[in-house]
C-alpha cells in the first residue's frame, strides 16, 4: 500500500492483512442481509437481491476484487435460501434461473469496473511518485549545479587576484581588481537563485539577502543597508542577474565613493509600483556626486555596465545627487 497517498490511491485497503479485509466483507453481507430482513414486508415478493448489490460493490471496493467475490457469493446464497420462496429451504427451478443470471452480470460487472478503478489508480499514484522522485532529483542536481558554478567562479576571481600580482601597471592590476570582483559578485548572486522550477523571485527578499551579503564581504560594519517597499513585487528569473548588477553597482559606488572617508553611513534601498513601472531606488547619506557629474558622459565602466543592463531589461537607470548624499533609480516597465 503506498503511503501518504490520497484514501481513494490507497485501496483496497488491508491488502497486507487479509484476515480483516475477509471479516469486513462478512461484516457487510451481514449488514444486507439484516437491511433486507427489516425490509422483507415492505418489498413485494421478486426483489432478493435488492440490498446485496451494494454490499458486493463496497466489499470490492474497499478490500479488493478478491472479497468482491467472495461478498458476491455469500449474498447471492442468502438471497437464494432466506429470500426466495419458498423461504429457507433449498430450491431449483427454471424461474430461478434469469435473476440468477442478471445478478451474476450485474456484480461481474461492478467487480470489473472498481478493479479497472482501483488499477488506474494504482498507476496514477506510482507515476506521481516517480514524479515527485525525479523532482527531488532534478532540484538537487539544479542545486549542486549552481553551487559548482559558484564555486568555479570564485576560482575564476581568485586566479584572477593571482595574476594581479604579476602585473606592474597600475591601471591594469586595477582592471584585474575589478573583473575579479565583479566575477565574484556574479558567483555570490548564483548562490541565491536556486529555484530550479523557475518560478518568479521575490523582489524584496532576493534585494535583502544580496545587499547582507555585500556589505559583510566589504567588511564595513559602520555602514548599515535597509531594503523596504512593496512585498508582492515579483522578479522573473531571468531577470535576477541584471537587476542584482544594477543594484550591487549602486551600493558598492555608495560603499566605495560615498563612505570613502567615513566608517559610517545608511544605504536604503526601496521597491515600488505604480501601473507603469516599478521603481527600484537606492539612496545614500555619503558625500554625494561631485559639481558637474553628467552619467551620459561618464567613462566609468561599471555605471556604462549598469545602464547597458537596464536597456537589456527595457528600463532606465538615474544617478542623481540629492541633498543628503545620492539616489540610484532603476525604472522598469511592468
Amino acid at each position: 500500500m503506498l503511503k501518504g497517498g490520497r484514501l481513494l490511491e490507497r485501496l483496497p485497503l488491508c491488502g497486507d492483512r487479509p484476515g480483516i479485509a475477509y471479516s469486513g466483507t462478512v461484516l457487510l453481507c451481514l449488514i444486507a442481509f439484516l437491511l433486507r430482513y427489516i425490509a422483507l414486508t415492505a418489498l413485494p415478493i421478486g426483489y432478493p437481491y435488492v440490498s446485496f448489490f451494494p454490499a458486493v460493490t463496497v466489499a470490492t471496493f474497499l478490500f479488493g476484487w478478491r472479497c468482491g467475490v467472495l461478498a458476491s457469493v455469500l449474498c447471492w446464497f442468502a438471497a437464494w435460501f432466506f429470500f426466495t420462496p419458498p423461504f429457507d429451504t433449498v430450491k431449483f427451478s427454471t424461474e430461478l434461473v434469469l435473476p440468477f443470471l442478471f445478478y451474476t452480470l450485474v456484480v461481474a460487472i461492478d467487480i470489473t469496473l472498481v478493479r479497472w478503478m482501483q488499477l488506474a489508480n494504482r498507476r496514477l499514484a506510482e507515476e506521481r511518485e516517480r514524479s515527485r522522485q525525479l523532482a527531488e532529483r532534478s532540484e538537487t542536481l539544479f542545486r549542486e549545479l549552481q553551487h559548482r558554478i559558484s564555486n568555479n567562479l570564485q576560482v575564476v576571481a581568485g586566479l584572477l587576484a593571482l595574476q594581479r600580482r604579476n602585473v606592474g601597471d597600475e591601471k591594469a592590476k586595477a582592471a584585474l581588481d575589478e573583473a575579479a570582483r565583479r566575477i565574484s559578485l556574479v558567483g555570490r548572486i548564483h548562490r541565491h537563485l536556486h529555484d530550479p522550477s523557475g518560478e518568479q523571485l521575490r523582489l524584496g527578499q532576493f534585494l535583502r539577502q544580496l545587499s547582507a551579503d555585500l556589505i559583510d564581504t566589504n567588511g564595513r560594519p559602520g555602514i548599515s543597508c535597509t531594503v523596504e517597499g512593496d512585498e508582492t513585487i515579483m522578479l522573473q528569473a531571468d531577470e535576477a542577474v541584471p537587476v542584482a548588477l544594477i543594484v550591487v553597482e549602486a551600493i558598492s559606488n555608495a560603499i566605495e565613493h560615498g563612505f570613502a572617508h567615513r566608517t559610517w553611513g545608511v544605504i536604503a534601498v526601496d521597491v515600488s509600483r505604480n501601473t507603469k513601472a516599478i521603481e527600484l531606488t537606492v539612496t545614500d547619506n555619503g558625500e554625494g556626486l561631485w559639481e558637474g557629474f553628467d552619467l551620459a558622459t561618464h567613462q566609468s565602466l561599471g555605471l556604462r555596465l549598469t545602464q547597458m543592463l537596464a536597456r537589456q531589461l527595457g528600463g532606465e537607470f538615474i544617478l542623481t545627487g540629492t541633498a543628503g548624499g545620492t539616489m540610484a533609480k532603476l525604472i522598469l516597465p511592468r
